[in-house]
């Protein structure tokens, strides 16, 4: 019985960490080796190996550093200003909880838009690295996805065969 529980918990904690691509506000990597440390802890410590750790640390990291990278990648390359990145980063998360899910998408374009302005941007630059925070967080948000993925189906190749 207690393993029907743990492994409820564990399904809502990678259902949960996914939820964290459209809520940054729950950390998605944080979710996921809580799963994992269940897991290991409660319902068999010896199936998952030295090498299954290592890489996930490793998957961890390209994690967290492929939303960092996306997101102020595509604000650069759409010409925006350094205040325009940190202020992408942040209305990511304000919008995640104004009118979510669309805030997420909504408030950084507005939040960019507003930025690049008061550094004396023409519209047409301002729009343009609103562009870009768009689709920075939509490639980080895909890239984080997919991390997420490997690392769940990772897990659950070990533990299934």
């Amino acid at each position: 019985m207690l393993d029907i529980i743990v492994w409820i918990i564990i399904i809502a904690l990678f259902i949960a960490s996914f939820a964290g691509v459209i809520f940054p506000i729950i950390p998605s990597p944080l979710v996921l080796w809580v799963g994992f440390l269940l897991y290991h802890f409660v319902i068999n410590a010896d199936e998952l190996t030295w090498f299954f750790w290592i890489a996930m640390a490793v998957l961890t990291i390209i994690l967290i550093v492929s939303d960092v990278i996306a997101n102020s990648y595509f604000v650069k390359k759409y010409g925006g200003s350094k205040w325009g990145e940190r202020g992408a980063a942040i209305a990511v998360i304000i919008g995640s909880f104004i009118i979510p899910p669309f805030g997420i998408l909504i408030i950084p374009f507005v939040t960019v838009f507003l930025i690049e302005l008061m550094q004396e941007r023409t519209i047409q630059e301002a729009v343009r690295a609103s562009i870009g925070s768009l689709i920075g967080f939509l490639g980080g948000a895909l890239a984080k996805v997919v991390i997420q993925l490997a690392m769940v189906m990772w897990f659950l190749i070990v533990i299934l065969f």
